[in-house]
């Protein structure tokens, strides 16, 4: 089920971003000519932790943003760093939904989707975020033991940057990344998020195991 985040102040400024973009001229260029005519397709969806915004570029997913970020200033981001080219469609992500029900459902541990960091500029940032998969769901690491397992046993503070900044949470779960003394750090969802996202898979991991 997919909806728009609530508030006037949010529609006044989709709405002139959607202007701004054109996105009905190339919902028509889409139709007549295919997916190549545009550089984002976007949604929301909602979850329990909040509306989500997915973005995909092709068929890869390159943002996963909660509310709180402000999906106009996310979707203005990713038109300057991927492009300019938007369109609002939910139909792309219809297979990315369905697992991220499955996710809050309890009975999906991970997901099957490809990715895009190309909004992760350094090498060492990419690296870590690729390998958040790894954690195993119910579990945490710590952000010691994280770049410790990427070769980097002093990069504590790079891991913590690499988890802050990471463009696709839940779906590369940084959220299983915490402090040595279980402290949560930053999370883009805001610490309420993450801590119902750990209590949410800790309290579902046999399901999910079994899904």
């Amino acid at each position: 089920m997919t909806s728009t985040p609530a508030g006037t102040a949010f529609e006044e400024r989709l709405a002139a971003f959607a202007q701004t973009h054109d996105t009905e001229r190339l919902a028509t260029r889409l139709a007549a000519s295919g997916s190549g005519d545009v550089d984002i397709v976007w949604c929301t969806h909602d979850s329990p932790v909040g509306t989500l915004l997915l973005a995909l570029a092709g068929d890869a997913l390159v943002r996963v943003a909660f509310e709180r970020e402000g999906f106009d200033v996310v979707l203005e981001s990713l038109g300057e760093r991927v492009g300019r080219r938007t369109l609002r469609a939910a139909a792309p992500a219809d297979d990315l939904r369905r697992q991220l029900d499955e996710y809050f459902a309890g009975v999906r541990s991970n997901f099957e989707t490809r990715t895009d960091l190309r909004l992760s500029s350094a090498p060492f940032r990419r690296e870590v975020q690729s390998k958040l998969a790894d954690i195993p769901y119910g579990t945490t690491a710590s952000y010691a033991q994280v770049a410790t397992n990427a070769g980097r046993p002093k990069a504590v503070r790079a891991v913590g940057s690499a988890c802050a900044t990471n463009p696709l949470p839940i779906v590369l779960p940084c959220h299983r990344v915490v402090r040595r003394d279980g402290g949560y750090g930053n999370y883009l969802g805001g610490e309420e998020a993450k801590r119902f996202l750990l209590d949410h898979e800790h309290a579902h991991a046999p399901a999910a195991a079994r899904g």
